[in-house]
């Protein structure tokens, strides 16, 4: 099982680092572009905080952007959630099912492993670059809040980037049931699930009658404006996403275990 483990982070390492140094890069741009857009975002701060719901969509109504920290939520917190949440459904969504695709299962089923054990060494891979990815993208953050001068919000910012871990888990953990309950890799399907989980949580805050049921989407917690606020996550949140990463890993299991695998 190791070797699997090692074989699959060495084959999808350097894909990794692409998506880390892309939306931690992103991020990192995003905050050096503060101080020179600072005057701006001052006399803009008010504006964009009385625009009703597309304040409340992007947080713009919980933090001022006129604050480092504000500036961060809003900018970064949406470039690092869409961004990595897009890297957990690609990277998960053809874990399993690109060895029927590229008729390498063969090969892999044919050696002294059981199916079980290729599940676990594989979502242990996912696991590990997720990780990978959380820490990369968190020192780039705390590289640019350094290079500007400015106080690292350590407490908020580990809070985030733990949520937004077990956001992209998830996520992962539903692509990783996609990909085992199809011999072809569906990447699309995956990307256009968490762009859905994405759009649904945008919706919610903007639509008065869906608020009460943001807490069903992995977005709801990792709301980086409410979390530098200091605003708790909505109730049953974190409940309804241990119970999707359960469900979704027994499916995974009960799934791929069972079914024929195509030749």
């Amino acid at each position: 099982m190791s070797a699997i483990i090692r074989r699959e982070l060495k084959l999808n390492l350097k894909s990794m680092l692409i998506w880390a140094f892309t939306v931690g890069g992103l991020g990192f741009i995003c905050i050096l572009m503060y101080t020179s857009m600072e005057g701006e975002v001052m006399e803009m701060a008010d504006s964009f905080s009385q625009m009703g719901a597309f304040s409340d969509a992007f947080g713009m109504s919980t933090l001022s952007i006129a604050t480092i920290t504000g500036f961060f939520a809003t900018e970064v917190g949406t470039v690092h959630g869409l961004g990595s949440a897009m890297f957990a459904a690609f990277f998960a969504s053809s874990m399993l099912s690109k060895e029927e695709d590229g008729h390498t299962g063969e090969f892999l089923f044919s050696l002294p492993v059981s199916r079980s054990k290729v599940i676990t060494a594989k979502g242990c891979a996912i696991l590990v670059h997720l990780i990978l990815f959380t820490v990369i993208c968190g020192l780039f953050y705390v590289m640019g809040f350094a290079a500007l001068g400015e106080e690292i919000p350590g407490k908020e910012m580990i809070r985030f980037l733990a949520c937004m871990f077990l956001m992209n888990t998830e996520i992962a953990t539903i692509s990783y049931l996609i990909s085992a309950t199809s011999s072809k890799t569906r990447m699309g399907l995956a990307l256009g699930v968490s762009l859905i989980i994405y759009t649904y949580d945008i919706m919610g805050r903007v639509i008065p009658s869906m608020k009460d049921y943001l807490f069903i989407g992995p977005f709801s917690y990792v709301n980086a404006s409410e979390i530098f606020a200091h605003i708790d996550a909505p109730k049953y949140s974190f409940l309804i996403a241990s119970m999707v990463i359960l469900l979704t890993i027994s499916g995974t299991f009960i799934t791929y275990t069972r079914k024929d695998l195509a030749s």
